[in-house]
């Protein structure tokens, strides 16, 4: 049944319900024979493959009843050719009709039930192929931060769709074709051997020339898989731009959002693909039924030419289909191979992803943050092993109060709201909130509680009501929404846009300025509502008005909430209650901006350089109450 259901990316859209595969559950372990381990390349691991398969749940009974019918139109096939034999031989004579009719039927008949097999092949094919997605699709969300430090957007994206592709290929084509090829290809061979040896050693010299003939014809049927490619092309750019904003996906807790909107996706493929099935399955046999009859033709007129010979024209007739029954194992043969290397290494692939340990979203405790301490005791942390990035580093975020980090770049700063968000795990030391680790709390619970504006502003293609609501659970009145558009300064622009809350913004926001785009990650943060507030660069790289814009935007947002802060620009932290200076890793000092001044020579030193050999303990002119701010751009 299909119904209207309004998407808020790309307005209203129609969609097939009914039961879905829900992949794996989260925190289930993939249960491949090679979980964890490193996967040998030197041959196919058919072991794997199948383990693979079953772990996605396919519809085995349509790949047997396909390959069934498959093997039983084969069977027919080859019987063709030798009662045809036959009733060439009675031209002349009195014609057998039962034997016409016989031939007829079991001609039309093997290519009726050829074009089911292939049909319900090509349905289990796209249903593997769809569960197989789903299942990486759930993977793929739930891996950790670090997975992507490593691995490129657009290598992932290919393990959903073009290795998924490869794997359906081999299971619901490739395999079957060979059986079904092998047994007609010895078949044929045998029959024709039985009835003169030296006629089947001519006749593969004509084998050749079929082929180059029916090329053309196997070119013009695959045009077909072109709108497919275009519909696979823009499931992949949007996964693409889901993975490379990972952090702003996880830090919105939205993983439920992107899997309901990627099995919408993959549901679409799956109904274009059992279209594409049903054409390909019913287009061989009408192209080996136009072979034949081509072949039937000429023999008609070579008959007159083997009548004095020893070799009966039924005989030569025979000979020639059975040629023509040839050439499409000889291409499945040469093509089984490419085909198998290809499937190997997608199944290998899609094996190392599926090995990968993945976030847990259901393990731990609730807890709220609201009136606890956030504390970080002698926390070290490193990338790369022997590569530290972080040493002993401790602070403590009371309630309500903001806590600024300054220091060189590369010290580490972006690195410790990394940990605060769990996309990493210390290597040592702690991070609580109130008297309970972090590593304990319920990893949604936790990052629904924290509400991260970067410098990045990241957005995604869709609506700005789309955005602004973007991994929250419940429906939003517009009200809700205009109003923390007009708490970020963002209402007036939003307003005066063509379609408002419904306007589209491009792929990562670009009709939008970098201001707009701020106030728009600032607006959703304060309908997020977060316990503790992390101001990474906040307004770095945007103009003077912008700057004073998003500036007053975040006051607003910060009140009342525990605040972390990483600034370059000192006058915009003056006012914190604690900063901490950082610098190769380590918390080299901490204090008030006049506690530092006075006794952190390198802090004293950008403070002088900042504010122009301005007195230690006088507030530059430029800071006033109204345009402080806690997030700056980045020094220059």
């Amino acid at each position: 049944m299909q119904e209207q259901q309004f998407d808020q990316k790309k307005g209203f859209q129609e969609t097939d319900q009914g039961n879905k595969f829900q992949g794996p559950q989260p925190g289930q372990e993939f249960k491949g024979p090679q979980n964890g381990k490193p996967f040998k390349r030197s041959g196919f691991d058919f072991k794997g493959f199948f383990s693979l398969i079953r772990d996605v749940k396919p519809r085995f009974w349509q790949l047997w009843l396909g390959l069934g019918l498959g093997l039983v139109a084969t069977i027919m096939q080859l019987m063709v050719p030798k009662l045809a034999q036959k009733l060439i031989n009675q031209l002349g004579h009195n014609v057998n009709m039962t034997l016409v009719a016989g031939v007829v039927a079991l001609f039309v008949l093997s290519a009726a039930i050829s074009a089911v097999s292939g049909t319900t092949l090509g349905i289990f094919g796209e249903n593997v192929v769809a569960k197989l997605r789903d299942f990486l699709w759930d993977k793929i969300l739930r891996l950790p931060v670090s997975y992507f430090d490593d691995h490129k957007a657009g290598e992932v994206s290919s393990r959903l769709v073009n290795d998924s592709t490869q794997v359906k290929d081999l299971l619901a084509n490739t395999l079957p074709n060979m059986v079904t090829s092998l047994l007609q290809l010895v078949g044929a061979m045998v029959l024709m051997v039985l009835m003169d040896w030296k006629m089947t050693l001519l006749m593969f010299i004509v084998v050749p020339v079929v082929i180059l003939i029916a090329l053309p014809i196997g070119t013009r049927s695959r045009t077909i898989a072109i709108s497919r490619q275009d519909e696979l092309a823009s499931f992949s750019g949007e996964a693409n731009e889901v993975i490379s904003e990972t952090r702003l996906m996880k830090s919105s807790t939205a993983e439920n959002v992107e899997r309901e909107s990627g099995h919408q996706k993959v549901d679409h493929l799956y109904h274009f693909g059992m279209k594409e099935a049903v054409y390909d399955s019913i287009a061989g046999p009408l192209m080996t039924m136009a072979m034949m009859g081509m072949i039937v033709g000429i023999l008609a007129y070579g008959a007159s030419r083997v009548a004095q010979g020893t070799m009966t024209m039924g005989t030569m007739f025979s000979f020639l289909m059975y040629l023509v029954q040839l050439i499409g194992p000889f291409t499945t043969l040469g093509q089984f191979f490419s085909s198998l290397a290809k499937a190997s290494g997608s199944t290998t692939r899609i094996q190392d992803l599926m090995s990968v340990a993945e976030e847990d979203h259901t393990a731990g405790e609730t807890v709220d943050a609201h009136s606890k301490t956030l504390s970080v005791n002698n926390v070290d942390f490193a990338y790369d092993l022997g590569e530290p990035i972080l040493h002993d580093v401790s602070f403590k975020a009371e309630p309500n109060t903001v806590i600024a980090f300054a220091g060189p770049s590369g010290g580490g700063k972006s690195t410790i709201f990394s940990l605060l968000e769990r996309f990493y795990q210390p290597e040592s030391g702690t991070i609580k909130i109130g008297d309970t680790n972090i590593a304990n709390v319920n990893l949604t619970n936790w990052r629904q509680q924290i509400g991260l504006v970067g410098q990045d502003a990241a957005v995604l293609a869709g609506t700005i009501r789309y955005n602004l609501t973007y991994g929250l659970d419940g429906e939003y009145s517009d009200e809700q929404l205009w109003s923390v558009l007009e708490m970020a300064y963002a209402k007036d622009f939003v307003k005066n846009m063509s379609a408002g809350l419904n306007t589209q913004i491009g792929e990562r926001g670009v009709k939008l300025s970098g201001g707009q785009r701020q106030r728009i990650a600032i607006a959703r943060a304060f309908l997020r509502d977060p316990q503790i507030l992390m101001l990474d660069e906040a307004t770095a790289s945007l103009d003077a008005e912008s700057e004073m814009m998003v500036q007053k935007a975040l006051n607003k947002l910060m009140h009342n909430r525990t605040t972390l802060v990483i600034a370059h620009r000192l006058s915009t932290i003056v006012n914190a209650d604690q900063i901490y200076f950082i610098e190769n890793g380590t918390v080299s000092g901490h204090g008030t901006h006049d506690y530092l001044v006075e006794h952190h020579a390198l802090y004293r030193e950008y403070v002088e350089n900042q504010f122009g050999g301005e007195k230690k303990d006088d507030t530059p002119a430029d800071v006033t109450p109204d345009n402080v701010t806690l997030g700056a751009p980045e020094l220059a």
